[in-house]
């Protein structure tokens, strides 16, 4: 004989939705969190590259003419080195998109899209969501990202939105899901702040701050030595070149 599994009651949901409340009040709170360190980095970053980034290269450029003055190249350098056309290190160009020939792609594209099309929505948070999610699946077809359509169809059948209905086993399901998606986006956020934590920026900033925090401003003493070495070196190089 087949055990009936239990509606779930009153109270079950009361619990589900008081869970729901907390991680929505942790994941906020993990945002703000979150937004404020990247602020802080990013506004770092631009005063580092303001007040130092740029004597750092007007130093190098120093240092690149000294060279080749002192190896007597200065002149061929200047006639045959011009480097202006080529792409800025860092920067990655978006390879071209690829011609789409494959039918799996364009019938998984179809299946995406028919599952989370905005117009489906039943509110607006809702909408904006799948909104989201069809401008992802517009570019992994662009790209023929068979993978990606993928996963984005998977991760909304796991969803609370994918859910139908309005009984409490469907409230339930909805809730659960919210719970766990929740969780994903808190165990996500912390790992972008261990990423951040292991970029040079963010060290250089915390070195800054425990300067800071002994009353030293160790921005303006790296600017203060740029300074000293780019006099230097614009001595040497104006030396050398009325040799």
């Amino acid at each position: 004989m087949t055990a009936l599994i239990p509606s779930p009651g009153p109270q079950d949901l009361d619990g589900l939705r008081t869970q729901l409340r907390e991680r929505e009040a942790a994941l906020d709170a993990r945002q703000t969190e979150v937004a404020r360190i990247r602020a802080a980095l990013d506004a770092f970053r631009i005063r580092y590259r303001r007040q130092v980034g740029l004597l750092h290269e007007q130093l190098d450029d120093l240092e690149a003419a000294l060279a080749e003055a002192e190896l007597g190249i200065l002149s061929e350098r200047v006639a045959s080195g011009d480097r202006s056309n080529e792409p800025a290190i860092g920067l990655v160009v978006d390879p071209a998109p690829r011609a789409l020939t494959s039918d799996a792609v364009r019938k998984l594209f179809r299946d995406v899209a028919k599952a989370i099309h905005p117009d489906r929505a039943e509110d607006d948070a809702t909408r904006d969501r799948r909104h989201s999610l069809m401008i992802e699946a517009n570019r992994a077809y662009a790209l023929g990202d068979e993978a990606q359509l993928r996963a984005i169809l998977e991760a909304w059948e796991r969803s609370p939105e994918a859910v139908q209905g309005t009984d409490s086993s469907a409230i339930r399901l909805r809730l659960e899901r919210r719970i766990r998606q929740i969780d994903e986006e808190l165990q996500a956020l912390d790992r972008d702040l261990e990423a951040m934590r292991e970029t040079s920026i963010w060290k250089l900033k915390a070195m800054a701050d425990a300067e800071a925090a002994r009353g030293n401003d160790l921005i303006s003493d790296m600017v203060r030595r740029l300074r000293r070495d780019i006099l230097v070196a614009s001595n040497r190089l104006e030396a050398l070149r009325h040799a």
